[in-house]
């Protein structure tokens, strides 16, 4: 194997997939990077076997062929080099990586040895285009409401299904649900993807990312960012019915400045760290107002009032850190704050017609 290549390209798709890699005992060839040439690129992977990402590189291919090499030692070893061309030779498990005054030969591993990389059958698989900073954002809004409770794996990931030629994001926990709004579309999915998964993906989309590519097939899924692909499993189990927990209206609404709700938030969650970020919400419709009081039992307690558009009277008890998250990742200002009674589940959305974004907190037993 001979070839040469830019510093710049090798090192972005060596942090890309070198971040999959394992050390998992028992099988130390998943903690190497497979290089293998594919006509005038060469082939970037690695695999945990849960997770597997790839990436091409354009490269000057002089002999073909392939090895493994320590994925550790691989990426911060080029990383660390100059901007400019870089040539790599094997010989057996031996390769040797040099640019200009810099030659460093590494000991690896056959490629037979590596795990065959998932396929895709694209034909077969349902597809969606989705822009960047769509794809980004619905993510983001998605996964801070998933659940790290392993003995409870559906919760684990976020559940991308379609709904009335609609397809939808969604996540929970048990305590807090999101759910987003994509796009129409005419195909049919129902599936979970793990969350550390779409973390990866988040990691791989750049400045330069326009769109990002999903693939799904019956058991796994495949983003495909640039001259990237992360492929995942999918995770088994029926997600639960989770619609019938949002409330179509409520009795009791604030609409109000997102940067104000967020700052009385945060002043009233210094006062609520020895409760557990338990704070008292009372919304107010005589005096038009929302205020949030905690109690820090040894050092003193505070009440943080915001103007906002009420109707109706009440007051419900959160977790200030479920709320600050929601308030974080709702793209829109005003935002609607809306809940029916102390035991009912709180809505928080943009103050909009038909809202793209809902996010559900279930009160605290007060």
């Amino acid at each position: 194997m001979e070839l040469s290549a830019t510093q710049e390209n090798f090192a972005r798709a060596l942090s890309i997939v070198g971040r999959v890699a394992s050390n998992r005992t028992g099988l130390p060839i998943l903690g190497n990077i497979l290089l293998r040439t594919d006509g005038t690129r060469l082939l970037v992977a690695a695999t945990n076997l849960e997770i597997a990402a790839t990436c091409y590189v354009g490269a000057k291919i002089v002999k073909q062929g392939d090895i493994t090499l320590p994925a550790r030692l691989v990426s911060e070893y080029v990383g660390s080099l100059p901007k400019g061309t870089i040539e790599l030779s094997s010989k057996g498990t031996s390769m040797t990586i040099a640019s200009g005054n810099y030659s460093s030969i590494m000991t690896g591993v056959d490629a037979t040895e590596f795990p065959e990389l998932p396929s895709i059958d694209e034909k077969q698989a349902v597809t969606y285009t989705i822009a960047e900073a769509d794809f980004k954002q619905a993510i983001s809004q998605t996964i801070i409401t998933t659940s790290n409770d392993t003995s409870r794996p559906v919760l684990t990931g976020v559940y991308w299904h379609t709904d009335g030629g609609h397809l939808y994001l969604a996540g929970t926990d048990g305590y807090r649900l999101a759910q987003r709004r994509l796009f129409e579309t005419t195909s049919e999915i129902a599936a979970i993807v793990p969350t550390t998964s779409l973390q990866e993906v988040l990691r791989t989309i750049s400045d330069a990312t326009e769109s990002v590519e999903v693939l799904f097939d019956d058991t796994q899924v495949r983003f495909r960012v640039g001259e990237a692909e992360i492929t995942s499993r999918l995770i088994e189990g029926s997600y639960p019915n989770y619609q019938q927990l949002i409330p179509k209206t409520s009795d009791i609404t604030a609409t109000l400045a997102s940067g104000e709700f967020s700052r009385i938030v945060k002043i009233a969650s210094l006062f609520a760290r020895d409760s557990g970020g338990s704070v008292a919400v009372t919304i107010d419709s005589e005096k038009q107002q929302l205020s949030i009081h905690s109690i820090a039992s040894e050092l003193g307690e505070n009440t943080s009032t915001a103007s906002a558009e009420v109707a109706g009277d009440g007051n419900i008890t959160l977790n200030s850190r479920y709320i600050a998250d929601a308030l974080s990742v709702i793209d829109g200002d005003p935002v609607q704050f809306r809940f029916s009674g102390k035991l009912s589940p709180c809505v928080l959305t943009a103050a909009e017609e038909v809202p793209n974004y809902t996010h559900i907190i279930m009160p605290l037993k007060s």
